[in-house]
Order: C-alpha cells, then structure tokens, then sequence
C-alpha cells in the first residue's frame, strides 16, 4: 500500500518507513496512516488498499502501528481496564496487540480502515465492539465480562449489547443454510420459516419456524438456531490466535507478576468453551439431559429438543415463552425480585448441586440473553446449553462444604476444602500449604461482619487461589465463572447473592421433604458431624473478628500522627 500519486525511484526503503512509523507518536499515527490510502476510491476499493499493505514487506510494521494506536488512543486499555485490576493492564494491552498484529488481512483489513473512519468522537466503548465484530473469542469473553460490577457504566452498558445486540449477519444466509440442510425435511414436516432474524449470538443466529407434529398432528411453535455462514472459516483462526496467546503468555509470564499458569490457561480454557459452541451435536444430547435433570423442576423450564429437524449445523427446540429476565425484573415490586433471584440461585446452583444422579449437568452460560422469565406464569426458561460442564458427586460434595464452611467463616474447613477440590497434592506442611492457609484466614478475616458470606465469595476465594498458583479442574473453574456472571445478573435484576447459602439449604430441605426417596445428598454423615461442629464455633469468631476489628480501630485513632523527616 503506497501513496496512489507516488511510483518514482525515490520513494523510501521499507527500513525507513518502518523506522518512521515506529517512532511516530500514536496521536498521530491515524492521519499519518491515512496518506497511504487512495483518497477518492469506493469502501471496497479502500479495504483493498489496506489488505494489500497488509499482504506486503511493510504489512507487520502496519500491523504493529495500527495495533499501537488501538490501545493507545483509540481504545486506551488504561481506561477499559477499571483501577481494581489494574495490575491486568499489561496482559490485556499485549493480549490486543497480539490479536490484531494475527489476524488475517482478508478479515483485520476491515476493521482497520472503520476504526480510522470513525467519527473522532466516537466513544471507546463503542469502537471496541466494532473491533471484535465476528470474532467469537472475543465476543464470549465481552459477554462475560459485562457483569462485572468494577467496570465503567458505559462499558457495561455496550459489553451487554453482546447478550442480544450482536448484528453480522443475513436472514437470506441462515434461511439458505436451513434450507440447504433440511431439504426435503422441510416439506415433510410443513415446516413455516419466519423472514427476521430473532436473535444472535457470537457464534449462531435463531429464527423462528412453525410444524407440524406427526405425534399430534397440530402445529406447533418452535425455533432453528443456526451456525453463522462465516464462523467455520473464522473459528480456525480464532482456534489460532488463542494458542497462540497460551503459548506467548506461557513465555512472557516473569513480566506480568503471575504464576506460570495462570494467563495460558485462561486462553486454553476460552479456547476450549469456543470448541463446545461450535458443536451442535453436543449441545443437542446436553439439551436431552438438561431437560431430564430439569423437568421435575417447578417454575423452570428447558427448551425441548426437535430432533428430526436438527443437523450438525441446526438444532430444532420448540420456542418458549418470556422475555430477557433482566427486562422482566424492570418495575417489578420488590418481592417478585427477590422470588427471581431466588429461582435463578435454585436452577444454576442448588438443582445441579444436590442432583441425585453421580454426575450433574451445569448450564455455563448465564448471562441475562440466555434467561428468559415470563412474568404472568412466573417461569424462568434457560437456553443455549452450548457451554455446559460436569460435576462429580465427590466435586458437588466438597463444593458444598466449601460453600458452608466459607458461610460458617471457618478458615480450617475451607482451606481442606480446597485442597479437596484441588488438582494435585498440597501437603499441609509445605510452603504452598502455609500460604493457602494465610490466604484463606486473610480472606476470611476481610469479609464484613454485617453479612453472611455466600457462594460468591467462595469463588473469590477459590479465584485467588488460583492466581497463586493452585489448580482446579476445568469444570470447576467454568462453575466459578457461572457463579461470577450470575452474581452480575442477580444485582441487575435488583436481587442479591448474599441470600445464596440460604437458598441452597432452602432447596436441600424441599428436596429432602418432597422427594425424600429419591433425593440423595451429596454430603455424608461425618460431613453434617463436620458441620455442626463447625456451626458451634461461629458465634465465637465473628466476636474475635469484631474484637480485632474494633481494636484496630482503637490503635489507628490511638497513634500519633507520623512526622515528617528531615
């Protein structure tokens, strides 16, 4: 890509213009960008340009600039990245500029010319979306993230528009792909294919469609989700850069202050979840299961697989009724809240957790786009099972105990807890034991007298575990994200995850009572012993706690002013 009016012998080696960019400040790499482009030419003929610089000896040295002014002045990180994690900074940057210095020119060269193009006051925020447009990896992790309550309003506020809000794709391409694949399943079941498109997510599109059921002969209602046209040829690539991201992080890990682990993990574990979305096969026998598991269930609902018109690129379920729970919350009185918020603790935790089979399905997934309420029936339905793990009756058991022990503020209980739920062996009397053991005390000892401790804070807990070192099985770690995202949900809709240890036992009980028979507890008799010898002692440390609490405050007002020296 060179100026359009300059072929001359004197034009300057690529060394120079390497050089030149390099040492540009990023404020003014936009406009210095910009004169290499064809100033009266089509969109088309522009995004060429810019894929044929890319294509060329100067491509990486474009690459690298555009990447630089990215998270720079465009979308600073410093201002994505709220101050309460403010050592993630550095990864994030070189994550950013990793990712766009990889892409392919076909689909980075898009992107680059409407991120130039943009209006200059067009907001950070909103240019991010922009930029991950079609990048499923990307996407996933921004709906993930749009729950948390550190960050800005207004990056919350566009990162949820990754929930529903997501448009890149055609009805006449999802209607050609059902169509292709159905063929003559079509006509046989009289099947109707609405023109819009309901929704979308990173990977998949869904429209609705009516048929008839040869089982009753009636039309019934039901709805295609669809795998989006351009995520094969994309989702190798994605599968790319995410490996690639593992295994720079994995070398560089000594600049960032974490354990060796920890950030290559993170990208294995996307890269991971980003697999499961793509297979629609798995996700139609974890529909068959998640409706079994659920379909005892008052006041929850699982959409039911369609199954002669399911193909590995399409699953048929019928349409349920509700609207995104977080609309369905608004203007609700304050009862109906907390009832939502309860039923949302019951279906993604204490169902799962005290299932009776040995291993229980849980939905990964719970953003508010995948949470339907109907408010007239007050029926909460969970869709889009494409993420979803398994727990082990032995897992579910020491996950409890982690949860109650953690309620009880016991420092013993949790820390053996966690090593139950550990991978590998943590010796009581090694170093990493030592410090596991202050970091549960010290975490413990943080939490506020005034309110209970819940299941959120046993993730926290397990979550700085983690960053110091300490691993725990892929299941687990996609439970504490589900956990963490439906701790943002549940403050959206008004509600809250204290009341979460009281939910569970809530629902431990209604099992117990109404279904005694059937019902198998996870937890064994030394377990319950374990317990409430555990309970006996609470009273006695939130006083030691209040006590320590109040004669630190004493000591801080005590103190002398320190003195400036000389």
């Amino acid at each position: 890509m060179v100026p359009p009016t300059t072929s001359t012998p004197s034009i300057e080696p690529p060394s120079a213009i390497e050089s030149y960019f390099r040492e540009l400040p990023p404020e003014q790499l936009q406009a210095a960008l910009a004169d290499f482009l064809p100033q009266d030419a089509s969109a088309a003929e522009r995004i060429r340009a810019v894929e044929e610089g890319l294509r060329s000896p100067l491509g990486q040295s474009l690459r690298d600039a555009m990447a630089r002014w990215i998270v720079e002045q465009t979308i600073p990180v410093k201002k994505l990245v709220p101050e309460a994690y403010a050592k993630w900074r550095p990864p994030v940057r070189d994550a950013m500029m990793f990712v766009v210095s990889r892409l392919s020119p076909a689909r980075l060269a898009p992107k680059l010319l409407e991120q130039m193009e943009l209006p200059a006051k067009t907001s950070s925020e909103v240019r991010l979306l922009r930029l991950i447009a079609k990048v499923p990896g990307l996407q996933k992790l921004g709906q993930v993230l749009a729950r948390n309550q550190h960050l800005r309003p207004a990056l919350r506020t566009e990162l949820a528009k990754l929930e529903n809000g997501i448009r890149d794709v055609r009805p006449e391409d999802i209607r050609t792909i059902i169509e292709n694949d159905l063929g003559p399943q079509l006509v046989t079941f009289a099947v109707k294919i609405e023109p819009a498109i309901l929704s979308e997510g990173s990977v998949s599109a869904v429209v609705r469609f009516s048929w008839r059921d040869p089982g009753t002969g009636r039309r019934e209602r039901g709805v295609f989700k669809v795998l989006k046209p351009h995520i094969p040829e994309y989702f190798a690539e994605d599968m790319d850069y995410l490996q690639g991201l593992a295994r720079f992080f994995a070398s560089q890990y000594r600049n960032y202050g974490f354990p060796k682990h920890v950030i290559p993990d993170t990208f294995k574990k996307v890269r991971r979840l980003l697999q499961q979305e793509v297979n629609f096969v798995r996700e139609q026998k974890t529909l068959l299961e998640a409706w079994t598991q659920y379909r005892s269930v008052s006041g929850v609902r699982i959409p039911r697989l369609i199954q002669p018109l399911c193909t590995p690129r399409i699953t048929a379920m019928t349409a349920e009724r509700g609207v995104k729970i977080t609309n369905a919350a608004a203007r609700q009185p304050a009862w109906r809240r907390k009832r939502m918020a309860e039923q949302l603790i019951e279906a993604y935790v204490a169902i799962p957790l005290f299932a009776a089979t040995e291993e229980a399905i849980f939905h990964g997934d719970p953003h508010a786009g995948n949470l339907l309420y109907d408010n007239k029936s007050g029926e909460l339905t969970i869709i889009d099972w494409a993420l979803r793990e398994r727990l082990g009756r032995e897992q579910r058991r020491h996950l409890a105990l982690l949860f109650l022990m953690v309620g009880l503020r016991d420092p013993v209980g949790a820390y053996e807890e966690i090593v139950e739920l550990s991978q590998g062996r943590i010796r009581s009397g090694s170093p990493q034991g030592q410090s596991l053991r202050d970091l549960v005390r010290s975490f413990l000892d943080e939490l506020p007298i005034t309110r209970l401790p819940s299941s959120v804070d046993a993730m926290r807990l397990l979550e700085r575990a983690a960053l110091m070192g300490i691993r725990f099985p892929p299941a687990l770690i996609l439970l504490s994200k589900v956990v963490f995202t439906l701790d943002g949900v549940l403050e959206d809709i008004g509600g809250s995850s204290t009341g979460m240890g009281f939910t569970i036992a809530g629902q431990f009980a209604q099992n117990w009572l109404t279904n005694w028979s059937a019902f198998r507890s996870p937890l064994n008799s030394a377990d319950w012993m374990k317990l409430q010898c555990s309970a006996l002692l609470y009273g006695s440390r939130v006083w030691v706690q209040g006590e320590q609490r109040m004669l630190q405050r004493l000591w801080s007002k005590a103190s002398p002013p320190a003195t400036p020296s000389s």
